[in-house]
């Protein structure tokens, strides 16, 4: 059993401090709506690309990163004197949309201005009309997009106003995110790279029942609308618009298919005379990439590309087209069980025919496709292209599941990968316009948080199937770099307890899982602590990874200072280990899940500073269907539960995202009956406290109801707490109220 240590407490420099004069955390400090959080939080520094000039970001000013130099480019005071305002407030909101031009853009609650910083001049100006939000500025064209109510509106860049729309409603909606937000749709407006077009959703939701969220600010409480599709319900019809500005028309997409396949990730080809869009059936098992005539809306005869999966194919990315080659493009997909970066050659069309894929679906492959990232490691994020070495940025976890570190793949048919960053840590990296350089920001277990900026031409270069068995910890230093920030520990002082990580194995006796395990502050092996899991589980989250303090939440650092053992574990079904590791809870959520935490509470036993015999699990959203579920199938294993906005019962859940994974009640009766938490209410022994949003638009409120009607049924005694005018989680002071909440439960009821 592997189980690495580190310790986040810092002494202070030259001093010995013992116990009694370390600092201790308050709420305040640990929660981000917190009144002292922002200044217990390491040293951050804004930055941005202006074409391939680094530029630092502070309140105050802009600086040039120039070598060894750094060059004042404005000052904040400089840019309010220009445009006539004082409502720039830092100059941190500043961006540089054009490479080699002297040019900032900035944006005021009233107007988006350009700035010429040499000349001292504005460039040009737009003003914002009232009431728009989903504001979408394309810099070549200078167009703006924006919705008002569900309506869509163009504001051209020389000043004219067009109304796309005119029957918004709460029915039909324009320019806003479809899907509710599944599929990685976060917004509704696109427009091509020149801006002479501008792709748009259409969404009716005119089948779909109201749900009644209540509004109690009024004097006499009142409903209002919540459109929300219940999994084997009506669902919603998207449609896509093409408005051509220079023609002043609005045409829709020829979709033929039933209105409820769902039309995601919109891309532009470089021309922007196509528009590629990734359809689903509402199945979810079958994907198509289809390329659409940007002047007529007529679709292709034949996909570009398919896929299909017994269980579900997701696409949740747009395609980047190569900037040396425009008839090319990089996909992500899945298709190979781990998230890679495969070329497609849209000039080469090959004969189409269905072969199995690696994921345990099968494809059939229109156009040449090609595999750039081959390995079992999941690519994390696509960062852009170099253009002068022909190579695709991305971060991963090539070389360690907890490490997601900056590489770059050679687009080329014989794959070769380049370790660009730090081997260890989690990077986030923005990318130069020629993409020759980046900015790389990460921390590691031993690293609070550092920013670098790296050449992405340098590192050592490697067939992948060289990297097996590679020691990400062998590259501590990244190769080239500048550094920016070397950030130090802001609890330094402060008593901070000891974190570890290590793995253990799943369920199913092979696969290795990643835990946190936090001690608590003082730690003496010779005493029995209480212990609370801290659980979520689901799909498209993660809580263990080689970050600062391996990821750890403030709360647990509050609860280990209040004498607590905190454990986290990633059980089968949570993200970055690939299809095969996520798709083991299809159809039945909640039992692999389980069982993979309950490998992890046998752990906990081994230790011999744990006390069996109080161990309490909290979690939310999906975490807390888990919360719930592990006291009520676990009675006599968890004293204590807190449970937030849980799901109760599948039927009550989101079309989109309640399909993928169970199907629908009618097709999957057994899997809904047997993950339904309303027949376990009966079992509950120990103290469960369900903490709720009362306005929560996720998990709405009848899944906590219900099970608040079951355990009066049963004549279980749950307890529940509600935050009204709150959605699914809780913010600013209200989430410091929450997690004292959470803390008094468990210390009246476990400690």
């Amino acid at each position: 059993m592997k189980r690495p240590t580190i310790l986040l407490a810092a002494l202070l420099a030259g001093t010995i401090m013992t116990a009694q004069t370390l600092k201790s955390f308050t709420l305040n400090d640990l929660m981000s709506g917190g009144s002292t959080f922002w200044n217990l939080q390491p040293e951050y520094i804004f930055t941005e690309w202006w074409g391939d000039t680094a530029v630092r970001l502070t309140v105050d000013e802009a600086k040039a990163v120039n070598g060894t130099t750094e060059t004042t480019l404005f000052t904040t005071d400089d840019i309010n004197a220009i445009i006539g305002e004082t409502t720039l407030r830092a100059a941190t909101q500043a961006q540089f949309p054009y490479p080699g031009k002297p040019i900032v853009k900035v944006q005021t609650p009233r107007r988006i201005v350009l700035v010429d910083f040499r000349a001292k001049t504005v460039v040009w100006q737009a003003d914002i009309a009232e009431g728009a939000d989903e504001l979408t500025w394309n810099a070549a064209s200078r167009n703006l997009a924006y919705c008002i109510g569900s309506d869509v509106y163009v504001q051209l860049a020389d000043g004219t106003r067009r109304r796309l729309t005119d029957d918004g409603s709460d029915d039909i909606v324009y320019g806003h995110s479809v899907s509710r937000d599944e599929f990685g749709i976060t917004n509704g407006l696109f427009w091509s790279d020149d801006g002479t077009r501008l792709a748009f959703y259409r969404k009716d939701q005119s089948r779909i029942p109201s749900y009644p969220q209540v509004d109690i600010t009024k004097r006499i409480a009142q409903t209002y609308v919540d459109k929300y599709p219940m999994a084997g319900c009506e669902s919603e019809d998207v449609s896509v618009a093409v408005y051509d500005v220079a023609a002043d028309r609005t045409l829709w997409l020829q979709n033929p298919k039933p209105k409820t396949d769902y039309m995601t990730n919109l891309s532009w080809s470089p021309d922007a005379q196509t528009l590629y869009v990734f359809e689903l059936n509402r199945s979810q098992d079958h994907m198509q990439l289809f390329a659409y005539d940007a002047a007529t809306g007529t679709k292709g005869r034949q996909p570009i590309l398919e896929e299909r999966h017994p269980k579900y194919v997701e696409p949740l990315h747009t395609l980047a087209f190569l900037p040396w080659d425009k008839s090319k493009a990089v996909m992500q997909s899945r298709r190979d069980n781990w998230n890679h970066l495969y070329l497609i050659d849209l000039a080469r069309p090959m004969y189409p025919e269905w072969r199995n894929a690696g994921g345990g679906g099968t494809v059939c492959d229109h156009y040449a496709v090609t595999l750039l990232t081959p390995g079992d490691f999941e690519v994390r994020d696509f960062v852009g292209f170099n253009r002068k070495s022909k190579t695709a940025i991305f971060t991963g976890n090539v070389t360690h599941p907890l490490h997601h570190t900056v590489w770059a793949a050679a687009v080329a048919a014989k794959p070769r990968l380049q370790l660009i960053s730090a081997g260890e840590g989690v990077h986030t990296a923005t990318l130069s316009a020629q993409g020759t350089q980046l900015i790389d920001t990460y921390s590691s277990p031993t690293v609070t948080r550092r920013v670098t900026l790296l050449p992405t031409g340098k590192g050592a270069t490697a067939d992948p199937s060289a990297l097996m068995g590679y020691d990400p910890l062998s590259r501590s230093k990244d190769a080239g770099a500048k550094l920016l920030l070397d950030a130090a520990d802001p609890w330094a002082g402060y008593a901070v307890p000891e974190i570890t990580s290590g793995t253990i194995k799943a369920a199913d006796g092979q696969t290795d899982l990643y835990y946190r395990l936090i001690k608590p502050v003082g730690f003496d092996p010779a005493k029995k602590y209480p212990t609370v899991v801290y659980v979520y589980g689901g799909p498209h989250a993660h809580n263990v990874q080689a970050s600062r303090g391996y990821y750890f939440r403030g709360w647990e650092i509050y609860m280990a200072q209040r004498g607590y053992v905190i454990f986290v574990l990633d059980n089968r079904g949570s993200q970055y280990r690939g299809l095969e590791f996520e798709q083991a809870t299809f159809r039945h959520l909640g039992d692999q899940e389980m069982a993979d935490q309950m490998r992890g509470v046998d752990f906990l036993r081994t230790l011999p500073y744990v006390d069996a015999d109080r161990l309490g699990v909290h979690g939310w959203s999906f975490g807390g269907f888990m919360t719930t579920n592990l006291m009520c199938t676990y009675p006599d294993v968890f004293k204590v539960g807190v449970a937030g906005g849980p799901v109760i019962d599948w039927r009550y859940y989101e079309v989109m995202y309640g399909e993928r994974y169970m199907d629908t009640p009618e097709e999957n009766s057994e899997g809904y009956a047997s993950s339904s938490l309303l027949p376990k209410a009966k079992n509950l022994k120990g103290r469960l406290q369900i903490i709720l949003g009362y306005n929560d638009p996720t998990c709405v409120p009848q899944h906590t109801l219900s099970f608040i009607r079951a355990s009066i049924d049963a004549g279980t005694q749950p307890d529940l707490f509600l935050y009204p005018g709150d959605g699914h989680n809780m913010f600013g002071t209200d989430q410091v109220h929450l997690h004292e909440r959470i803390t008094r439960y468990f210390d009246d009821y476990l400690r």
